[in-house]
């Protein structure tokens, strides 16, 4: 499969997008805890990347809620049906490594949960940063736990325009 990138500016410093035909693969952040899996990030190609671009902007601009991308994360079978969670929890909410464990059906399995939210390869647009630790407060997040707080925060600026907490 051909693999090509971006690099792309944001509010939370570059960020570097990969895909391959079947869609987005990669979303890393500049100094990304945990290095992508794939062998090469293939060549440089902006002009492939219109859509998720502008989503993003839109995204960090508090107008877009979800993001309507291919998405082909590569990964287990287990991690890509936690990454497939990730995607459901809506905008402005967030969930435990418990709760997506029970949701999983392994209820014993939020550390494995909390492992394969840990290697998810498309930050922002599944959205790692919405999970927290079974307290409710902020753990570890491979993209900067600064960069977790910015993310939760920009969810919490447009739920508050609209009249909702979380």
């Amino acid at each position: 499969m051909d693999v090509r990138h971006t690099v792309t500016g944001s509010p939370v410093g570059d960020l570097t997008l990969v895909a391959d035909e079947t869609g987005l693969v990669g979303l890393y952040f500049d100094g990304h805890r945990r290095k992508p899996r794939l062998p090469d990030l293939g060549p440089r190609a902006d002009d492939a990347f219109d859509a998720p671009v502008r989503q993003l902007r839109e995204y960090f601009a508090g107008e877009r809620q979800e993001f309507d991308l291919d998405l082909a994360p590569r990964g287990s079978e287990f991690e890509r049906r936690v990454w497939a969670l990730l995607t459901k929890i809506p905008y402005g909410e967030t969930r435990t490594y418990g709760e997506l464990a029970v949701e999983l059906g392994a209820p014993g399995a939020a550390q494995a949960v909390g492992n394969a939210n840990g290697w998810n390869p498309i930050s922002i647009v599944v959205p790692c940063h919405r999970v927290v630790g079974s307290t409710g407060g902020l753990t570890g997040y491979a993209g900067g736990m600064e960069h977790k707080r910015f993310l939760l925060s920009v969810e919490e600026r447009s739920a508050a325009d609209e009249g909702r907490l979380f």
